[in-house]
């Protein structure tokens, strides 16, 4: 393992500063004070909004036109047992293989520390850019991601900011940097359904009944249920119940209530009344004493083949000379907030097979070509 060498190129000098911030989230661990002071002195216009208890900022440089807004989030997720690390994780080491090591290496301080430095080469050799550029950051993206990027959004709506184009920095690589972006994401439709028995005794179930015995068909049939059969951009709609929880600890007794926790990951070919009515109609069918708390974490979202997806493609074949692919696989990101402004939006960071995981890390030199692509990309949108 080598201790960081001043010798490091302006991205990973940046990537480990981050990470050395030990952000977890909510906190923000002053990284968005070292993102702005490097922002201000580029000319940007910086606004902070802190949000209950959530730091994020909104910056922009340049004029009428385009927007290009690049954005991600400084927070980061709990580290789990430090004794199980092989190096502390806020450390920051680059080790024998060349990987940068560190919480938030690969989601995504390395990201920002890529979008930064070539927002930087960028604005100092096109002083006088097109349209505009743009950061949205926050620090609650890891977390229940109320106060943060979703908020922004909200107050950005409301006073008619325009974006049209966004790169959000999430890991989304997954062999090599670039072979996968995301253009988009499946919805994300949660519920905990609770069904109502009559808590009695084993032995005389006529004076009961077992909401375990009575629930069991109906979630037999909505797991087999077919939802949808996606589209081009889509796989089919998705069902999986993640948590039944029932009776009392005691073994003589026939529960009252039975809770089951479920969720829909849902493409562009479903709608939320449209599912949320087959899962009532289906409980109904079984003749059930049911209550559902829906809770709505994020509608699909799709960027089409166009002018962003087209200058990102581009970019990462001119730089490393592959041809990337474009999923709406995997679970949700802060892109389906800033989908909701009619904006184009793609994912595209580091590879992303350590992330949330012990002894996290990244390819170093992946982040200087991550920069290289988004420079490029800001070439092609706003030179």
């Amino acid at each position: 393992m080598t201790a960081l060498s001043p010798t490091l190129t302006p991205t990973l000098e940046l990537a480990c500063a981050l990470i050395r911030r030990p952000s977890v989230t909510p906190e923000d661990a002053d990284c968005q004070t070292l993102m702005i002071k490097r922002l201000s002195a580029l000319g940007f216009t910086v606004e902070p909004m802190r949000i209950e208890n959530v730091d994020n900022f909104w910056a922009t440089h340049g004029g009428e036109g385009p927007v290009l807004c690049f954005a991600g989030h400084t927070d980061v997720v709990p580290t789990g047992p430090l004794q199980a690390w092989q190096h502390a994780p806020f450390d920051a080491l680059i080790d024998e293989q060349g990987m940068l090591c560190g919480r938030g290496a690969a989601d995504m301080k390395g990201s920002l520390a890529s979008m930064v430095i070539a927002v930087e080469r960028f604005v100092v050799e096109h002083p006088r850019h097109k349209g505009a550029i743009a950061f949205l950051i926050t620090s609650d993206e890891e977390g229940p991601a109320h106060h943060g990027t979703k908020a922004v959004v909200e107050r950005l709506a409301a006073r008619g900011e325009r974006l049209d184009w966004c790169i959000v920095g999430e890991p989304s690589s997954t062999s090599l940097v670039g072979d996968v972006v995301k253009n988009g994401r499946r919805g994300s439709l949660g519920a905990k359904l609770t069904v109502r028995g009559v808590q009695g005794h084993v032995a005389y179930p006529h004076l009961a009944k077992n909401p375990i015995h009575l629930a069991a068909p109906a979630l037999s049939e909505l797991a087999a249920e077919h939802w949808d059969d996606g589209n081009a951009f889509f796989p089919p709609t998705s069902f999986q119940i993640s948590n039944l929880n029932s009776g009392t600890g005691a073994t003589n007794v026939i529960p009252g209530e039975l809770e089951a926790v479920f969720n829909f990951r849902f493409s562009t070919e479903s709608t939320v009344e449209g599912l949320q009515q087959r899962v009532a109609s289906i409980l109904d069918k079984h003749g059930l004493d049911w209550h559902v708390e829906w809770a709505l974490s994020g509608l699909p979202f799709l960027t089409e083949p166009g002018e962003l997806l087209d200058a990102v493609s581009a970019s990462i074949k001119a730089v490393t000379g592959r041809e990337t692919t474009p999923s709406t696989s995997g679970g949700t990101s802060d892109g389906r907030f800033i989908a909701t402004l009619g904006t184009q939006v793609v994912e595209l960071g580091p590879v992303n097979a350590t992330i949330h995981q012990i002894n996290e890390r990244v390819l170093a030199s992946d982040l200087d070509v991550l920069t290289e692509i988004y420079y490029q990309t800001l070439v092609k949108l706003l030179a």
